[in-house]
């Protein structure tokens, strides 16, 4: 069974950062596509980005250069560092593949 678990949320001010944590198990990681969304309050799911299983990366244009997806296949765990956080950037922050999703993890950009 799939199983991912999104950690690494919490506040920080703006122009601040976050590395966020997809655990995972139940699946081959090193040979899996992810995807990077996040949710903020009362609007619609918004991708992030991907990071296939060549290490290929794309990013939505409102992040791209701010964020960073890594994938370690050693420890099946994926990341998002995230720098120069913005109040838009608040939301919460899902790790996806094979059509599956955790339970999110919160991101609040406050001073």
């Amino acid at each position: 069974e799939v199983h991912l678990v999104e950690s690494g949320g919490g506040l920080v001010q703006p122009g601040g950062s976050l590395r966020l944590s997809c655990t995972t198990s139940g699946f081959t990681f090193s040979k899996s596509v992810f995807t990077w969304a996040r949710q903020a309050p009362g609007k619609g799911l918004e991708w992030v980005g991907n990071i296939d299983s060549d290490g290929r990366i794309s990013y939505d244009a409102s992040v791209k250069g701010r964020f960073t997806i890594i994938r370690d296949n050693a420890k099946n765990i994926l990341y998002l560092q995230m720098n120069d956080l913005k109040p838009e950037d608040a939301a919460v922050y899902y790790c996806s593949t094979l059509g599956v999703r955790g339970q999110g993890t919160q991101v609040t950009v406050s001073a």
